[in-house]
């Protein structure tokens, strides 16, 4: 995921915490942001990120 990426997705996330925006609101971010989730490009992404942080995690250590 790029800066940009991480970035709106921040957002996203600061927006669904802090906003005043009504329950019926909260409920379609929700569900966007779960459908987007579970979309396999973005689940392999994820599998992909975690790889990276498990081998710099183990090169850390050796």
């Amino acid at each position: 995921m790029g800066f940009k990426s991480g970035l709106v997705v921040g957002l996203g996330v600061g927006y669904v915490l802090g906003a005043k925006a009504g329950r019926e609101r909260y409920e379609q971010m929700v569900t966007t942001v779960s459908d987007v989730a579970d979309r396999p490009q973005v689940q392999d992404l994820v599998a992909k990120g975690k790889g990276l942080m498990d081998q710099a995690n183990k090169a850390i250590r050796d």
